[in-house]
């Protein structure tokens, strides 16, 4: 960090033009505050749930999918930064504990319940947006409600009634009631069942006590600031605000008097002075006590770190799309293919599956980025960690 201090970028005359002078950093040190705050870096000893609730509430959101080629989302997610991730320890931080609950980040995400306060403006926004058809179907949600409240947790299968198909509380309109109830506040998420949602009355699930005042949109904005800078070491505004319910007026003033109070610096990044981030004294001290890194990675496609592809570009010039959702003809890579992230560089992806009929996991391809230079020890290190991926997946044996 010091040594960017008296860069010549501070010269440069729209830098000379800011009200707030920014910090300067390299585009090195800007990775290592990335993979640290995320948790990708071999700097965090874990092996507790409270080690596991701590991860969960620095990156701030843990992504939910259904696609389960080598495992759920967020199993992998977890795993990436928990080698010893066991399911029960999530099970518990949501049932028992009250610590974490399911709701919506920029997708349908496990949260941390400290952050409960700030889901209430898009419950908000979503009756708003929707509550032509809460009204149309009052006796619906009426019906899902007094189901609930007397029979305690159920989920969507519980309404299906095939002598009754084509009435109104039928199986599809019941899913979509008990998916409008939850988005709306009115219900929430107790646990899954074979990844199916197992909805309850929120005094159920949410602990009493919590604060479920609602924030005024300067609150939100400062949630939305900070939450994305503990994740990630800094963050810009379009990151900070990306896929999230906002408004788009009051965040950019939340910056200026956050600023101002000295909670955030602004910050550019060599290589990258046409965007401007913003970070914390207390994030730039971890340069401070820079390690060096080596450890391997194989990343979820939903992983924190690669779910906004803008700074994944512009971060570690990687080039990345999910292509399972891409047309079969398309695809460059493969259906499922993961970035391989080593130390502080991601130096290629890997399209694999696990075959757990076979009890193998299927290395389908291997593709390098260009400038990346393989050699023995990377060979050794990624064979154990494709190994480990393996029996995280449920399988015993890596083949291709």
């Amino acid at each position: 960090m010091n040594s960017f201090r008296n860069s010549k970028l501070r010269e440069k005359p729209y830098i000379q033009s800011m009200p707030f002078k920014p910090e300067i950093i390299s585009l090195k040190n800007a990775r290592y505050l990335a993979l640290h705050n995320q948790f990708l870096l071999d700097t965090h000893v874990n092996n507790s749930k409270k080690d596991l609730l701590k991860i969960i509430e620095n990156i701030g959101y843990v992504q939910i999918d259904t696609i389960s080629i080598i495992e759920r989302a967020h199993k992998h997610i977890l795993w990436t930064r928990f080698a010893g991730y066991k399911n029960e320890m999530l099970d518990e931080l949501i049932d028992k504990d009250k610590k974490v609950f399911e709701f919506w980040d920029h997708a349908a995400s496990y949260v941390p319940m400290k952050h409960y306060r700030f889901t209430l403006p898009r419950k908000q926004m979503y009756e708003r947006k929707y509550g032509h058809w809460g009204a149309k179907n009052k006796k619906l949600l009426k019906y899902i409600m007094d189901r609930i409240t007397a029979e305690g947790p159920l989920q969507s299968k519980d309404f299906e009634d095939p002598s009754k198909r084509g009435a109104w509380w039928d199986w599809k309109p019941s899913k979509d009631g008990l998916e409008y109830l939850f988005h709306t506040g009115k219900l929430a998420v107790k646990a899954r069942k074979n990844f199916q949602k197992v909805y309850d009355l929120p005094e159920r699930v949410i602990p009493s006590g919590i604060n479920d005042t609602i924030p005024t949109e300067e609150e939100y904005s400062a949630h939305l600031i900070m939450k994305a800078i503990n994740a990630n070491g800094f963050a810009s505004e379009k990151e900070m605000t990306y896929l999230r319910y906002h408004n788009r007026s009051v965040t950019p003033e939340v910056i200026n008097r956050l600023i101002e109070e000295k909670t955030i610096i602004p910050l550019i990044i060599a290589g990258l002075e046409s965007e401007l981030y913003y970070t914390t004294k207390k994030h730039l001290k971890q340069l401070d006590k820079k390690k060096t890194v080596s450890e391997i990675h194989i990343l979820s496609p939903f992983d924190n770190l690669v779910i906004q592809r803008k700074r994944l570009k512009a971060l570690f010039n990687f080039d990345y799309t999910i292509e399972c959702y891409v047309p079969a003809a398309k695809r460059k890579f493969g259906y499922f293919c993961m970035p391989v992230l080593s130390g502080d560089n991601i130096v290629g992806r890997i399209d694999a599956k696990a075959d757990r009929k076979e009890n193998t996991l299927k290395i389908i391809n291997i593709y390098y980025e260009n400038e990346f230079k393989k050699n023995k020890v990377f060979d050794l290190e990624l064979r154990k960690k494709l190994q480990e991926l393996a029996l995280f997946s449920g399988c015993s044996n890596v083949s291709g």
